[in-house]
């Protein structure tokens, strides 16, 4: 009886861990550059005194859905779309390197260039800096120019660009940015970008709420054994007691 109990239990838990996973998503289904997160669940044996005789389901996050998302043009001069695999190296709140596919950026205040989130956008040499009232171009290698008041274009850095090897390279962190367990990758000198446009999310909201009905549709059934398995324990304990 226990072990339907716990089995039950370990279920539920799951589905509302990939429940969790599946509405995050969701709710970035309109994020620039963001990738969809992947779970899968894995069996842990409960430890403790004696046999371990009781095993828990729990939602272990293996990566992201490296597939790119739907490109479009936006004819604005400092939005980029990285082509291929690149992703663009930013300077994380923690002042650690990080990288994003989010390629709609600005200039503040101090004349650095920086996402929409206010994180500076590294470049070659580190943070790129322009000069007051230039106007912005990026070319498809990644090079920053900056006109001032219709004079020649003077490039004033490269975006850095990197490819990881593989797509276990990246992992995401709680700030949404993705970074490199072995440390800063190095530029890639034939990463490309697509200026005057945006990369979207990769989640795809129908087959998102298709899979967060299932979840919901798991939880239901398995609340429904533990209430089976506890209808069972107080038939037999009426037996017990009448025959006691």
């Amino acid at each position: 009886m226990d072990r339907m109990i716990y089995l039950s239990m370990s279920g539920a838990k799951a589905a509302m861990d990939r429940q969790d996973v599946l509405a995050h998503n969701l709710a970035n289904a309109s994020t620039t550059g963001f990738r969809e997160e992947l779970a899968a669940s894995r069996a842990v044996p409960v430890r403790g005194d004696g046999a371990s005789t009781r095993v828990y389901s729990l939602e272990t996050t293996v990566g992201y859905k490296s597939a790119s998302g739907d490109v479009q043009a936006t004819g604005r001069s400092l939005d980029v779309a990285m082509k291929g695999n690149s992703w663009l190296a930013v300077q994380g709140l923690d002042g650690t390197e990080a990288y994003t596919r989010a390629g709609a950026l600005e200039v503040n205040a101090e004349g650095l260039l920086v996402t929409r989130s206010g994180l500076p956008v590294m470049g070659d040499g580190g943070p790129i800096t322009l000069p007051n009232r230039a106007e912005v171009q990026i070319a498809p290698n990644g090079t920053v120019s900056a006109t001032v008041d219709g004079g020649k274009p003077q490039s004033v850095g490269k975006l850095k660009l990197v490819t990881p090897e593989t797509d276990s390279q990246l992992t995401r962190g709680t700030d949404g940015l993705f970074r490199s367990a072995g440390g800063d990758l190095p530029a890639d000198a034939t990463a490309q970008v697509q200026d005057g446009a945006l990369e979207g999310s990769n989640v795809s909201p129908v087959e998102t709420m298709i899979a967060m009905i299932s979840a919901a549709r798991q939880f239901e059934h398995q609340m429904k054994l533990i209430q089976t398995s506890e209808k069972q324990e107080q038939s037999a304990a009426k037996l017990l007691s009448a025959n006691g």
